[in-house]
């Protein structure tokens, strides 16, 4: 099958090697110039276990090709996935800018029937907009349809290749017969494959996220309160876990969540309830306590020191928000740095896989820049 993937991010590298491995035409297309010459020169622009031997083989094989050029990709492709980047609005509403040009080009550049799969994470509703949008600038017919993602930065080629469960929103029998087949060969275990209204689809994402989410900072929460009661944590986590009912996963404390999803998701969901006249109290609380959470360890180093970290020289191991993953988004490090650097202390971090995001981050692309010569260096490898 000849597929078209708008966006080359880890949705949607991820999406289009493993379907190209899985033996389809796969033409992987984006608007950022360097991401496609790093593709094109053998390179990923993202860190991911396991994505850039994939990347190469099917290269390598014919099967998967980069480019600029989104409007000869549509013309020449029969699925289109739009994976684009959908980020929080001021408001917390999901931004669907990118989202929008890129129906626009579907429906100036489409010379035939197309099957567009919305991959982005997208408010309720956004499918009909979508095809409501690219059917208005085309005579050709289309079928928009929602197959929201679910995969885990540092396993993602395994949660696609064998997923939990894919998920179709569509009412059109055509676009769901096509997806089936697409979606055959991850599912020979017989996970399932779960056929559903695209508004229904499109919250499924988002609840899920937000269950996750309230589940780490339920626990989060559980640990603080373990520390003034003295209570352990761990015994506490393993005691509950145990439960069929609550079962293991999500249930590690820490210092909050972060990425690309939990955060901007749950805002997203808070600002569609508002819309709604609703207001979603368990998530808006869950976003509080998470933000709050990110500052826990700050407080854990000044108690420690009786409040005097200024001239300290400060380890940090770990930058990324999550282990096995470069990525720095909402990242409780970033908060951690910048609080203790405006304490007053000396930072020397490390990250096996985020050092280059990390500088950014940390030294120039955020929104709180550290002091003048207070960050000491981020340590390679070599110097480690």
């Amino acid at each position: 099958m000849k597929i078209c993937v708008v966006g080359t991010g880890y949705v949607g590298l991820v999406a289009g090697t493993c379907f190209a491995e899985s033996g389809n035409d796969i033409i992987c297309v984006d608007n950022d110039v360097r991401k496609i010459q790093i593709l094109c020169s053998g390179g990923i622009p993202i860190y991911e276990p396991g994505l850039q031997e994939l990347v190469r083989r099917n290269v390598d094989e014919g099967r998967l090709r980069f480019s600029e050029d989104i409007v000869d990709a549509i013309k020449e492709s029969f699925v289109i996935f739009i994976a684009v980047g959908t980020p929080s609005d001021a408001d917390g509403s999901a931004d669907l800018t990118g989202i929008m040009e890129v129906a626009q080009t579907v429906g100036k550049a489409m010379n035939g029937y197309r099957v567009v799969v919305i991959k982005s994470t997208v408010p309720v509703g956004t499918a009909e907009v979508i095809e409501k949008k690219i059917r208005s600038l085309t005579r050709h017919h289309c079928d928009v349809v929602s197959n929201p993602e679910f995969l885990k930065e540092g396993a993602a080629i395994d949660d696609f290749m064998k997923p939990d469960r894919v998920i179709i929103g569509t009412q059109s029998k055509k676009a769901e017969r096509i997806l089936r087949e697409l979606y055959s060969p991850f599912l020979r275990t017989g996970k399932p494959l779960l056929v559903m209204d695209r508004r229904s689809a499109e919250m499924t994402k988002y609840a899920s996220n937000a269950m996750l989410a309230t589940r780490v900072t339920l626990v989060n929460e559980i640990a603080n309160l373990c520390d003034r009661v003295g209570a352990d944590i761990e015994n506490v986590r393993i005691g509950v876990g145990a439960d069929s009912r609550i079962g293991p996963q999500f249930l590690f404390p820490g210092v909050g969540y972060g990425g690309s999803c939990f955060p901007k998701d749950v805002r997203a969901l808070i600002s569609t309830g508002k819309k709604f006249g609703y207001w979603p109290r368990v998530l808006s609380a869950v976003d509080s306590v998470n933000e709050a959470q990110k500052t826990i360890l700050v407080k854990k180093v000044l108690t420690h020191f009786k409040g005097r970290v200024r001239g300290r020289h400060l380890a940090l191991w770990g930058l990324s928000f999550k282990p096995r993953t470069d990525d720095m988004r909402e990242a409780p490090s970033v908060v951690i740095v910048h609080t203790l650097l405006r304490k007053g202390a000396q930072i020397t971090a490390y990250d096996p896989e985020a050092l280059q995001e990390a500088r950014k981050s940390l030294e120039t692309g955020s929104s709180m820049p550290p002091p003048p010569m207070m960050l000491s260096k981020i340590l390679t490898p070599s110097s480690w």
